[in-house]
């Protein structure tokens, strides 16, 4: 059964920094691309970064181009989002998948 599930989500002032992970358990992890989204309150889900296991660069959503950082430690099955210098408009749930599936998100919130 494939599982994906983020971690590390929470409340931090605006300029600081959170790093977020990533699980998938269930499937070989490098067969599928993992993506990033989020969805703040009111809004759509919107794509937020995009991290390939076939030598292409990571890709990131303008809005955060330059602030956040995708790793991954394949031997933990686990992709990191570093996210630095926040502002209060990245506050919003964060969700990983993997193929067609979805974590249950991780709150990310920014205050001013």
């Amino acid at each position: 059964q494939v599982q994906v599930a983020e971690s590390g989500g929470g409340l931090v002032q605006a300029g600081g920094s959170l790093r977020l992970s990533c699980v998938a358990s269930g499937r070989t992890f490098t067969n599928y691309d993992i993506y990033w989204f989020r969805q703040a309150p009111g809004k759509e889900r919107e794509f937020v970064a995009h991290v390939s296991w076939h030598g292409t660069k990571p890709y990131y959503a303008d809005s955060v181009q330059g602030r956040f950082t995708i790793s991954a430690d394949l031997a933990k099955n686990t992709v990191y989002l570093q996210m630095d210098d926040l502002k209060p408009e990245d506050t919003a749930v964060y969700y990983c998948r993997s193929d067609n599936y979805w974590g249950r998100g991780t709150q990310v919130t920014v205050s001013s």
